[in-house]
């Protein structure tokens, strides 16, 4: 019986590091795409949100389950916008 009860909360350890890794990984992905959406408009905008859920999902990371995320520049937002609008 602790060998089942062992691998139940190894499961349920696995299924709450994946699920915490998800829900980082949209709300980074929100962030994107808003700032995105500034700097296609020329407004000012900031990766400080976008690099907190970032470091947040490699600590989560950490655990070997799921993948580690780039930081992002400033650059990086502007080459992206640049290459959408050179579609």
């Amino acid at each position: 019986m602790s060998v089942h009860k062992a691998i139940t909360a190894h499961s349920q350890k696995q299924n709450t590091i994946v699920t915490t890794f998800a829900r980082l990984e949209e709300q980074r992905e929100h962030e994107i795409e808003k700032v995105v959406d500034l700097c296609k408009s020329g407004l000012p905008f900031t990766t400080d949100r976008i690099n907190r859920f970032t470091n947040e999902i490699n600590e989560v990371a950490k655990e070997g389950l799921t993948p580690n995320r780039k930081l992002v520049t400033d650059e990086m937002v502007k080459e992206y916008v640049e290459r959408l609008s050179n579609r």
